[in-house]
């Protein structure tokens, strides 16, 4: 029988021959097959980023509703905090037009702390040299007369026809005049869509109806927007799309009016009947998408050369309640409003998208 000294003494000696055989013997080396991505110098680990800053150029500022609900949309989804981000606080600039934007962004560019730079207007002009001396930053312009530059330059559209498709429905179906109004800022492509689709939506349910168009040429001017509202009201008009934002007019007048982008109800709750809600929630997500994307794969940014903007099946817009109106609104138009917004949701049926500049009826 072995001990455990005597077969450890064994182990010894075989191995020790089994060694001197290996010497004696001519050896043939194993290939080892070596992928030539190991081969070759590692790749960079991709390292995810943790925060994002974004800086802004507003329009007017955040008495507009353009650029109130923009802000409101950027709260939101900073508290999201999409892809584990933390999102910091929007700085922004109000106001700033023509050269004056662009030594802002300028100077937001070169501080190389942004990585998103919104320019919530027609800010082509001042983006493009930017966009090309800054090429990792990404750049938002927002809504009609921007040039579409695609690369690092996304232009984002805040669409609402959709939703004053239903206003124009409930105007359509209530006026007593048969006559409806358009206030107007410019005849931009998307002032008019929400106009053409508001007429649209009325003459859908009353072929009888008439439309008077005001455009008053200015983006933000409540006396210019106070002079043409009563010349819309004076034409006979007693439902008016409200672009001007100028609401106790139409409650002195005694008549319903509708708002654009933001729920306006509170600033004249016996004239403002409904609102068509423009969300950017759905454009925001998409380009810190395109930011994550572009930090996390180290590709250029490849912005498509189109006009970016989502419907109301995506979140982008909804009609806003009738609040204490809610009594004024008749079950029946309150039934069809119901139908066909179920019907634009569920893709049933498409409100045109008409960017033509709207022209009064005779």
């Amino acid at each position: 029988m072995l001990t455990k000294r005597n077969w450890k003494l064994g182990s010894i000696f075989v191995v020790i021959m089994m060694l001197l055989t290996a010497c004696g013997a001519k050896s043939t080396p194993t290939a080892v097959a070596v992928p030539p991505t190991e081969a070759a110098t590692p790749t960079a680990e991709v390292v995810a980023p943790a925060e994002l800053n974004v800086a802004a150029i507003l329009s007017i500022g955040l008495e507009s509703t353009w650029d109130s609900t923009f802000y409101d949309a950027f709260k939101r989804v900073q508290a999201e905090s999409p892809h584990g981000v933390k999102i910091n606080d929007l700085v922004y600039t109000e106001g700033a037009y023509g050269d004056e934007a662009g030594t802002v962004m300028r100077q937001y560019a070169e501080s190389g702390k942004y990585d998103i730079i919104f320019a919530q207007a027609a800010f082509t002009d001042q983006v493009k040299p930017l966009a090309e001396e800054f090429p990792n930053i990404l750049w938002v312009v927002s809504g009609s007369g921007n040039e579409l530059l695609g690369g690092n330059v996304y232009n984002i559209y805040m669409r609402i026809h959709e939703p004053s498709y239903l206003e124009g429905i409930i105007a359509g179906m209530m006026t007593k005049t048969n006559v409806i109004g358009v206030l107007g800022l410019f005849p931009a492509d998307d002032v008019n869509d929400d106009a053409n689709a508001f007429i649209e939506g009325a003459k859908s349910v009353n072929p009888d109806v008439k439309a008077k168009i005001t455009f008053i040429e200015t983006w933000y001017d409540p006396a210019k927007a106070t002079e043409a509202t009563n010349a819309l009201i004076a034409a006979g008009a007693d439902h008016i799309l409200q672009g001007g934002e100028v609401y106790q007019v139409c409650a002195d007048a005694g008549i319903y009016c509708y708002a654009r982008y933001a729920d306006s109800n509170f600033m004249a709750p016996t004239a403002v009947l409904t609102s068509a809600l423009g969300n950017w929630d759905p454009s925001i997500n998409y380009i810190i998408d395109q930011w994550y994307q572009h930090k996390t794969t180290n590709q250029p940014y490849n912005a498509p050369v189109e006009k970016i903007w989502f419907t109301m099946a995506e979140g982008a817009g909804e009609i806003a309640p009738f609040h204490d109106l809610d009594s004024a609104v008749p079950q029946e138009v309150k039934d069809k409003i119901s139908e066909v917004r179920q019907q634009i949701l569920d893709g049933t049926f498409v409100v045109p998208l008409n960017e033509a500049t709207p022209i009064s009826d005779e």
